[in-house]
């Protein structure tokens, strides 16, 4: 958060209910959040010397996994976050992290799926995803029911907001 949101967020949080007080700290916190956890691919990334490949595109290689998809359905699948899809996956095609090929059914379409140097990126992802299930309880005091009770809750604000822009509410 830049220096300038930070007065404006507190003004909001002085003269705000209580609900609206959690639903502003709500947001500054998923925003925080997404961004810890691209540092966070980020220092893997830089510990490991891999210079080619951004934390972005280190997370879409994440979560393309073992599927063969299109970039639409990355983006509707919410697998990837951003506006740049088609951008990143031309740097990891030309990179060699991702193969591409026209679909048989659809000639429109492109399919994707990881190359050999792409699975080790994922697998180099998924190690430290593993590594932080390690110690989430025994460190972080985050057990079971804190994440089941946390993505219930992620989701009905996303189904909320689905239904704000469907709705035009």
């Amino acid at each position: 958060m830049t220096a300038m949101a930070k007065p404006q967020f507190a003004e909001a949080l002085n003269g705000a209910s209580s609900v609206r007080k959690h639903y502003l700290v709500t947001l500054n916190l998923m925003e925080r959040l997404h961004r810890q956890l691209i540092d966070v691919i980020k220092d893997k990334l830089d510990r490991r010397d891999e210079r080619e490949i951004n934390s972005v595109q280190a997370r879409l290689l994440f979560n393309v996994g073992d599927q063969e998809l299109t970039a639409g359905e990355l983006r509707t699948r919410g697998h990837y976050l951003g506006s740049n899809v088609s951008y990143n996956l031309k740097k990891l095609v030309g990179g060699g992290y991702i193969h591409h090929e026209r679909s048989e059914s659809d000639r429109r379409s492109v399919l994707v799926r990881l190359s050999r140097k792409g699975e080790a990126v994922r697998d180099m992802l998924r190690e430290l995803f593993d590594r932080h299930l390690g110690s989430l309880e025994a460190v972080g005091n985050v057990g079971v029911y804190h994440l089941e009770s946390l993505n219930t809750t992620l989701k009905r604000l996303e189904r909320f907001w689905i239904d704000q822009m469907r709705f035009r509410l």
